[in-house]
């Protein structure tokens, strides 16, 4: 966790027990955008290939993880917090899910076209090769705290 993200979470938590679970992490993509989608309270869910908690040795989320989500220079926008994780093949993922996602306009097709997209190009820069049945770390998360600009804090 880098200081403007420490600082967000110690000040966010004050002088309460604070949650021992945390990270602070960028969405793939295009980081700006899915995270001022979480802030607007669009984006409700995220999901990432199950491969890649195997390649890199990092365990799987749980409902215990706050995540502090950072925008593309680093800067913490939100503080979420898991509520549901679920291992599912990429092609039974539910319109539902996908919806939550926020993503584009907001359709199965749009979730379906951007993710197949981008799990193929990162997919590819592993020496792997995309499959539709590929399993996917699915999370529903609620926004817990939001970031304010500094001449908006009170």
């Amino acid at each position: 966790m880098n200081q403007a993200s420490e600082i967000f979470w110690n000040d966010y938590w004050k002088n309460k027990d604070k949650p021992q679970s945390v990270s602070a992490w960028q969405f793939g993509g295009e980081p700006d955008y899915l995270a001022q989608l979480v802030v607007d309270g669009i984006k409700t869910a995220t999901c990432s290939g199950h491969l890649f908690y195997e390649i890199e040795n990092e365990p799987l989320p749980t409902t215990e993880d706050y995540n502090i989500i950072l925008n593309s220079e680093d800067q913490p926008v939100a503080i979420t917090k898991t509520v549901e994780v679920t291992i599912v093949p990429m092609n039974e993922v539910s319109e539902e899910f996908a919806i939550a996602e926020g993503e584009g306009d907001r359709t199965y097709q749009y979730w379906w076209d951007a993710h197949e997209h981008f799990f193929k190009n990162e997919l590819k820069t592993i020496g792997r090769e995309f499959s539709e049945d590929m399993l996917l770390v699915c999370e529903r998360f609620e926004l817990i705290h939001p970031a304010t600009a500094p001449n908006q804090r009170k």
